[in-house]
């Protein structure tokens, strides 16, 4: 999983791409599926995503994320506070 804390760009599947093909070649067993790799924006057009992974022949997709300043009130408040997550570590 790569975390990318803007806009995605095509460059980062060339990246990706790269990581599934070592983690495949070297440390995948040979009984485990392929590796699966998830680039993780702030922000990326679908359209535009779909339009440029359809080369690549690796298990691979670009997913988006918001963090909680960015969340409804009524969300926000359902997550565990700080501290509560820290117990738990």
């Amino acid at each position: 999983m790569e975390l990318k804390t803007g806009k995605f760009k095509p460059g980062y599947l060339g990246q990706l791409m790269a990581y599934l093909r070592i983690l495949d070649d070297h440390v995948k067993k040979p009984h485990e599926n392929p590796t699966i790799g998830i680039v993780l924006c702030k922000e990326a057009n679908k359209e535009y995503v779909e339009y440029i992974i359809q080369d690549y022949d690796k298990p691979m997709g670009v997913a988006t994320y918001t963090n909680s300043s960015d969340m409804p009130e009524r969300l926000r408040m359902a997550l565990p506070d700080i501290e509560e997550l820290k117990k738990l570590l």
